[in-house]
């Protein structure tokens, strides 16, 4: 049977670039590994934050657009992303979230703790302890490895059709189930990252895609072969997926699934140093190269960024 390790990356819309990247990187302490455009809307960033390279199973992406509208979470989307943070972090991150005044709560799911919290646009993220995956050997500001994200924890989906949606992680995706509590139910892969998926059972709002919402979910391939594999299993079980994208780092297919969610099924290699070094991986514009020729327009259209110490920081 055919089966993914986990998440692949996230990838969310929200409003501004600057306030994404100070909030990813600056507060979370993530790398941006890539700053690159959409492909299909070359006027709008697609930028990327993971661990030191960007390793699948790490990286959030963003589209950053001013003109999104507001979007609301809720039923056909991923409802919360989780990072895994080491073990005995939890009170750093507390310490660090008051710090910049972000509010959080505490939680617990199947025996797990979890501090949730959201982005400046909206999105639901939790940070839960675990051993699963090396330390990342990024350090930014004041988080260092001992302390720094590792990786996905996993995700909560938020279905429309919860049953068809586990069916899916279960009998498509090759995820095992590992039960139900109070109103999630969970799923788990092999991988170490983003190997930990929850379907929240009861009753939600309808989304409404824009800011603050998650576009899609991708899960991990190994290379193209199989992801012609995955594309004909999809195929065959008449999930009408799309012709695979390239899309210079990973290439891809999309589908959704019968609750809803846009999933995308994307290859683990070439990897963010595919078009630059690993120590250089973040701080240039990266085009693909049918969109070189156009590097002064697109420079000149998007605004300036940079990843930067916070005051916070500095004091």
């Amino acid at each position: 049977m055919q089966k993914t390790t986990g998440i692949h990356h996230i990838t969310a819309m929200v409003n501004d670039a600057q306030r994404s990247i100070d909030f990813y990187a600056g507060i979370l302490g993530l790398r941006l590994v890539k700053k690159t455009i959409n492909f299909d809307r070359p006027e709008v960033y697609h930028l990327y934050f993971g661990n030191e390279t960007g390793q699948p199973g790490s990286v959030i992406t963003f589209f950053p657009w001013p003109k999104q509208v507001k979007g609301r979470i809720g039923t056909g989307q991923v409802g919360v992303t989780s990072f895994i943070i080491p073990n005995q972090s939890i009170k750093f991150w507390e310490n660090r979230l008051k710090k910049f005044r972000i509010r959080f709560i505490q939680s617990v799911r199947f025996g797990e703790k979890y501090l949730q919290f959201q982005d400046p646009d909206g999105l639901e993220i939790e940070l839960v302890e675990r051993n699963e995956g090396p330390h990342n050997n990024w350090s930014f500001g004041e988080v260092d490895s001992e302390v720094a994200i590792k990786g996905f924890g996993g995700a909560i989906l938020i279905s429309t059709q919860p049953n068809k949606t586990a069916n899916v992680l279960e009998n498509v995706l090759g995820l095992e189930c590992l039960g139900q509590e109070a109103s999630f139910l969970r799923f788990k892969s092999d991988g170490q990252f983003g190997n930990t998926i929850d379907i929240k059972l009861t009753p939600s709002v309808r989304g409404l895609k824009g800011a603050g919402t998650v576009h899609h979910i991708a899960w991990r391939a190994k290379d193209d072969q199989d992801l012609l594999r995955w594309r004909t299993l999809l195929q065959d079980k008449e999930y009408y997926p799309t012709e695979i994208r390239d899309r210079n780092y990973f290439k891809a297919v999309y589908f959704h699934e019968q609750g809803g969610i846009l999933f995308e099924i994307a290859t683990d290699p070439p990897g963010f140093s595919v078009d630059e070094a690993v120590a250089d991986l973040g701080n240039k514009l990266m085009l693909p190269s049918w969109l070189e020729p156009k590097r002064e327009e697109l420079e000149e259209a998007l605004p300036t960024v940079e990843v930067r110490v916070l005051e916070e920081n500095q004091s």
